[in-house]
């Protein structure tokens, strides 16, 4: 669902923690910014969820710049929420392929070397639409070690050979490509890089369905579940009202304060 919240002031008796549980978000999000481990039953927790609602969740929580623009899922109906493993590519020059590692200890082997269950690998190829990540001889080594997927900014190769072999991967990029790397190379991992716009740090969350991916900085990633997730069931809540009322939808969306308490009293009632 698209995420839409009336705006609606902060009191000033009440804490970060009671705003954001009465749908009022401060401007300035109270979080130790440091990187933290997401474990896994918040990434399941994001699976159930719209990417959209998500998404509206990380802007109330300060982190606008959190879309990575021209991406799509080249595996539809698949959805995920992973941790981010990056990998960064370079353009082509001789110096450069000279100082960095090749062979298994390429950065892009490092790199697919740290996924496992529960990660993705996320590549930095700055929009390149000819330079792909990898192919399918490469990418044997996510499928080997369970990664979820793959988050390119740039081109995916030998997408029919992952679908028929049944890599597993779920796969957002810009491109479909036949050429390998003609203008960059993995020249850096493990780092902070940029995919489609939006900053991606080591252990971020990437969720994504049909919609698009973004990024949930890790540090907040359990409080915007939590909002989200509440998010989601005052909408839903509010359908139902719509639907039994045969209103128009603006009567109660988007929703208000109220709704989200009524929503509270009735999900007491439900036993939910």
């Amino acid at each position: 669902m698209a995420w839409q919240v009336a705006p609606a002031p902060i009191a000033n008796n009440q804490s970060p923690s009671e705003a954001r549980h009465a749908n009022l978000m401060p401007d300035i999000p109270t979080f130790d910014m440091k990187p933290v481990y997401v474990p896994d039953e918040v990434l399941e927790g994001f699976k159930k969820l719209p990417t959209a609602t998500v998404y509206g969740a990380v802007r109330s929580f300060g982190s606008t710049l959190c879309v990575c623009e021209g991406l799509r899922n080249f595996t539809p109906g698949k959805k995920m929420a992973a941790r981010a493993k990056t990998l960064r590519f370079l353009p082509n020059r001789d110096d450069l392929k000279s100082d960095t590692p090749s062979g298994e200890n390429s950065p892009e082997y490092v790199a697919m070397g740290r996924c496992g269950s529960g990660d993705v690998l996320v590549a930095d190829i700055q929009g390149d639409v000819k330079t792909v990540v990898a192919g399918d001889v490469k990418l044997l080594q996510l499928k080997m070690n369970n990664a979820d997927g793959v988050v390119i900014d740039g081109a995916i190769r030998d997408l029919d050979v992952l679908r028929d072999e049944d890599y597993g991967l779920t796969v957002y990029a810009t491109a479909r490509s036949l050429h390998g790397g003609p203008n960059a190379s993995p020249a850096e991992e493990d780092i902070q890089i940029q995919c489609g716009g939006a900053l991606v740090r080591p252990g971020d969350v990437m969720v994504g369905d049909d919609d698009g991916v973004i990024v949930v900085p890790s540090w907040m990633a359990a409080e915007v579940l939590e909002y989200a997730t509440e998010h989601e069931e005052v909408e839903n809540y509010i359908k139902e009202k719509i639907a039994a009322e045969n209103v128009a939808p603006g009567k109660y969306y988007p929703p208000q304060q109220e709704s989200f308490e009524e929503w509270r009293r009735v999900k007491n009632e439900r036993g939910l």
